[in-house]
């Protein structure tokens, strides 16, 4: 079911073929992260910055998108409606809910990795220069409601330039300033950002929670077997979008071959490397390079929890920090990624080896 982007500029953050969170109309699973945000807003005690943590594919973003069309569709929080809402739930053929969708509303920044259009792929990190352009929203004058709302997603795709240009804004916010924060590792988001976020941890969701939202995100996921997806909601470990690689036959395939390589590891086959690194460097791969070089670092952190630490730590780490530069090189110069893969297990097997 996997395929390669078609739009004319891709959208960094849904899974291949399926819709983006801020098109979800529902929302299910985490009652209390929700009442806490409606609780926040109705009380006049909304915090300007939230960090919204948890595994990748558990609703972190949908649930901000959630908010900020509640918000921007109902902008006064003292409001009857509002008194009486029982979620963050709105209308969604209102005006400003159209305005979100199609990312065009006058008083919504959106921080993630753009498209570009000259390398025909993702940028590798969120740069300065777009952060710079998304907060130019908070230097004009808000819209009626007067609420200015920015979403970052995902706050561990920011460079360091980045992320200090985001602090120096959260650290003096104008008035009804609004900033979603989301994380899938909410540890390795610049600590001062962190200190100065109301921090919102989300769990992982139900297997009959993942069934009904996999289900309802239409073609062609609502074709997916019942048992197939009972089965793919039962192991995905909390997550949608682990969910949807379990049943799209592409990712399936491409996933265990990359558990299987890496299991290998020091002493990989290097035809099954080669054979891993054509599959997830190919276009419309989806996840699949992200996914290797996750279980990548996870094998290396195994390896650094072994054996006397102080003995294995430094080096490991050198590895751990090499691999992440060349990694973000190659993406940032659209470099050969088959290569690249084939690069870091030569580099692996050698450096466990010396180790």
């Amino acid at each position: 079911m996997s395929r390669a982007l078609e739009t004319a500029a891709p959208e960094s953050d849904p899974y291949p073929g399926a819709p983006h969170p801020r098109l979800a109309a529902r929302f299910l699973g985490h009652a209390q992260a929700e009442k806490e945000l409606l609780d926040a807003y109705r009380s006049g005690k909304l915090a300007h910055a939230w960090l919204i943590g948890g595994p990748e594919g558990v609703g972190k973003a949908t649930l901000a998108w959630r908010l900020a069309r509640f918000i921007l569709t109902y902008p006064d929080p003292e409001a009857a409606n509002i008194r009486a809402a029982q979620n963050l739930g709105v209308d969604m053929d209102a005006p400003a809910v159209h305005q979100i969708s199609a990312l065009a509303h006058p008083d919504l920044a959106l921080l993630r990795r753009n498209w570009n259009p000259q390398s025909k792929n993702f940028f590798s990190d969120i740069r300065v220069e777009d952060v710079r352009h998304a907060l130019q929203l908070f230097q004009k004058s808000a819209g009626a409601g007067g609420w200015r709302i920015c979403i970052v997603d995902s706050a561990e795709d920011l460079n360091r330039a980045g992320a200090n240009a985001l602090l120096k804004m959260i650290e003096e916010p104008p008035p009804r300033s609004l900033f979603l924060i989301v994380a899938h590792k909410p540890g390795q988001v610049l600590a001062t950002i962190r200190s100065r976020c109301r921090r919102l941890a989300l769990e992982g969701l139900q297997p009959y929670e993942i069934s009904a939202i996999v289900s309802g995100l239409g073609e062609p996921w609502s074709g997916v077997p019942a048992d197939d997806l009972q089965r793919a909601s039962a192991q995905a470990h909390g997550s949608v979008r682990e969910a949807l690689k379990r049943v799209d036959s592409d990712a399936g395939e491409t996933g265990a071959l990359i558990a299987a390589v890496v299991a290998q590891l020091p002493d990989a086959d290097f035809r099954e490397v080669y054979k891993l690194a054509e599959a997830v460097s190919a276009r419309g791969a989806g996840d699949s390079f992200d996914d290797l070089m996750n279980a990548l670092y996870d094998w290396l952190a195994q390896r650094a929890k072994e054996g006397r630490p102080g003995a294995r730590l430094a080096p490991i780490a050198d590895l751990w920090d090499k691999i992440r530069a060349t990694t973000r090189e190659a993406e940032t110069y659209n470099l050969d990624m088959k290569l690249h893969v084939l690069s870091v297990f030569a580099e692996l097997s050698a450096a466990a080896r010396r180790l």
